[in-house]
């Protein structure tokens, strides 16, 4: 019976996984965020697998971040600056850059 609870949750895990991946998605698209960015190639800006991987074990990268997105930056990633996002709450903020951070 433990076996079967354990296979149950850990298909759980799976399809919840996948769900924040595609409203990650969902939601990066809806904001145009895909009109700059991919996920696995620069664009105008950055790849977001790359963001990634330079904040990878950054413990204030979620908050460098969620502030970037919403006032926007430059230097970071070249000479183009990153406007403003002022459509996107910090519910969505948050949920955008977690899902940045998750790419691979």
């Amino acid at each position: 019976m433990k076996r079967i609870m354990t296979a149950v949750a850990a298909v759980g895990l799976l399809g919840a996984g996948a769900a924040f991946a595609d409203a990650g998605a969902d939601l990066a698209k809806a904001k145009n965020c895909l009109a700059c960015h991919a996920v696995d190639k620069k664009v105008v800006g950055p790849a977001y697998k790359d963001v990634a991987a330079k904040y990878k074990g950054d413990k204030t990268a979620e908050a460098k971040l969620i502030e970037k997105v919403k006032k926007g930056g430059s230097g970071v990633w070249g000479n183009v600056p990153m406007p403003p996002n002022p459509q996107v709450n910090d519910a969505e903020l948050k949920q955008l850059v977690q899902w940045v951070l998750s790419q691979k």
